[in-house]
């Protein structure tokens, strides 16, 4: 296997080779320096890298069977939206590395990014087991009886995380941060040139009827996904404004690392999967996902919710959606259970997904850790 630089040009290089003129090179070295940062950002720039380390590292007598999975799961990959019914929703929010791979592997990626989200290591494996158990509960529960996590009558725990209580410092803070969104996505000064036309053809089609678009600009968000085009259009309709994302979508690493899998993008069957209540406005068209931007919608970030995310009911929550993705792969979930009782390759009691966890969380550590210092320069060469 070839170092991280190499392994990163290579990956670049790939890039350009799918988008050519689209790819963005100022989003490229933004991508570097936050693999720079820590273990838990490169865990999440470098995708393709993870697929390269994982065969070194895990190796179980038998791999599990094979799913259409997510790919790039990790603690912030989860988030809330609106339904089709407008009911309020939270799951996996990012299926850009969705491809066929054996099922322990989104619960191994999901364990080793909450070892790497603590930067003591030795409280990151004391707390291995523990973090594992539950996922592993909570993956159980979720092939047992597959479903979308809905916020509306269960999951009270959760609504009242993502949802404001409803006392005047709360609803107070709630249009703070309404008004804060609203005014941080409206159309920047300065000439941005024009979108890919792929890019603005899927916006005007993800318009409802009647929108008036009133801005269109290229924005710089995400961390794995740095490096293709991405662009907001936002527009007035019926009273008030919107905003839509545009972003350009490409084959899974997974699917580019093992010959003879199909180089599609597969993000858009698996957001739709049968176990999943998806948000109307979550569009694909020709090689484009387009998603609904509000106020909404809402995240937690390690640096600011790590309590919240390393507690015991969210992981079983990670653990039961993670679940429902997998069990729409038909057959699966009857499967995956029979290899769980059985232990191989991981085990109910979260035992082998500890342990593989750590072992992967050092050797992400030992590739962050060789990744050149020049890379944490700012983007503007600061």
């Amino acid at each position: 296997m070839t170092g991280i630089v190499a392994s990163t040009e290579a990956n670049e290089a790939w890039l350009r080779g799918q988008l050519g003129a689209e790819t963005v090179e100022a989003d490229l070295r933004e991508r570097r320096r936050k693999m720079a940062k820590d273990a838990f950002t490169f865990l999440r720039a470098a995708y393709w890298r993870w697929v390269q380390v994982l065969p070194a590292v895990w190796r179980p007598a038998t791999p599990g069977i094979v799913v259409l999975a997510v790919g790039d799961i990790h603690l912030e990959n989860f988030g809330t939206w609106r339904d089709a019914e407008g009911r309020l929703v939270w799951g996996v929010n990012d299926f850009d590395e969705a491809a066929d791979m054996p099922w322990p592997l989104d619960l191994l990626r999901l364990a080793t990014s909450a070892q790497l989200a603590v930067t003591d290591a030795a409280a990151a494996e004391a707390g291995a087991p523990a973090r594992a158990a539950a996922i592993m509960a909570g993956y159980v529960e979720g092939l047992k009886a597959p479903a979308p996590i809905v916020l509306d009558l269960d999951f009270a725990w959760l609504r009242a995380a993502v949802m404001a209580e409803r006392s005047e410092v709360a609803w107070r803070l709630a249009e703070d941060t309404r008004r804060a969104f609203w005014h941080k996505l409206s159309p920047p000064a300065g000439d941005f040139g024009a979108p890919p036309p792929r890019l603005r053809a899927a916006l005007e089609a993800a318009m409802p009827a009647g929108a008036v678009p009133v801005g269109l600009w290229p924005r710089s968000a995400g961390v794995g996904s740095l490096g293709r085009p991405r662009w907001v259009m936002r527009a007035t309709w019926r009273g008030g404004p919107l905003l839509r994302e545009a972003k350009a979508m490409l084959p899974s690493a997974w699917a580019v690392a093992h010959e003879g899998m199909p180089l599609v993008c597969r993000a858009a069957e698996a957001a739709r999967g049968s176990h999943r209540a998806t948000d109307p406005c979550l569009a694909f068209r020709d090689g484009v996902a387009v998603r609904r931007l509000s106020p909404n919608n809402a995240k937690f970030d390690v640096d600011e919710h790590l309590e919240l995310l390393f507690s015991e009911e969210m992981l079983r929550a990670m653990g039961r959606d993670i679940a429902g993705v997998h069990a729409a792969t038909a057959g699966a979930a009857t499967a995956i259970l029979d290899e769980i009782s059985v232990g191989t390759p991981l085990d109910a009691a979260g035992a082998a997904l500890a342990a593989g966890a750590t072992a992967l969380a050092r050797a992400i550590q030992k590739e962050q850790s060789a990744v050149p210092p020049e890379w944490r320069k700012k983007k503007d060469g600061g």
